[in-house]
């Protein structure tokens, strides 16, 4: 008997060092969101955008110095923005940044700011089904070394 209660809570023991917190989840739709458009994978971006998705920012102009509004980016244009970005072989170099900050956590909702090659992008995330899933996108960019 104490044999198979051993047995029993080092499985258990496993199985919960294994099981994803909260914070890691909101991490990994944060990567799969960089890793979509740097990889043009399509499937990773679906795994953690709502179909709902609005993203938008600004850009630097290098001749002005001045940011302009980009256009709004749908769900639809992402995806199709990541299938373009395989199509045409244009992978986002190997020691492109690639950082994800969890910025604060709620029990439905969370923020977080990420940094890829395009720039700074803060995004709010909210929970489905113990899914953690984009919502909204706003970055700026050119990327710049964080201070």
């Amino acid at each position: 008997m104490e044999k198979f209660i051993t047995i029993a809570l080092f499985i258990t023991s496993m199985v919960i060092g294994h099981a994803q917190t909260e914070h890691e989840k909101v991490e990994k739709a944060c990567y799969n969101y960089i890793e979509g458009f740097y990889e043009g994978d399509t499937a990773k971006l679906k795994a953690s955008l709502q179909p709902e998705l609005n993203k938008f920012g600004f850009w630097k102009d290098k001749e002005t110095g001045n940011y302009k509004q980009v256009d709004h980016m749908s769900y639809d244009q992402a995806l199709a923005y990541a299938e373009n970005v395989k199509a045409k072989k244009n992978f986002a170099k190997p020691n492109s940044p690639k950082e994800v900050e969890v910025l604060n956590m709620g029990n439905s909702i969370a923020a977080a700011k990420v940094f890829a090659w395009w720039g700074i992008d803060y995004i709010l995330l909210s929970k489905r089904d113990d899914k953690w899933m984009i919502e909204q996108v706003l970055w700026e960019g050119p990327y710049e070394e964080k201070s």
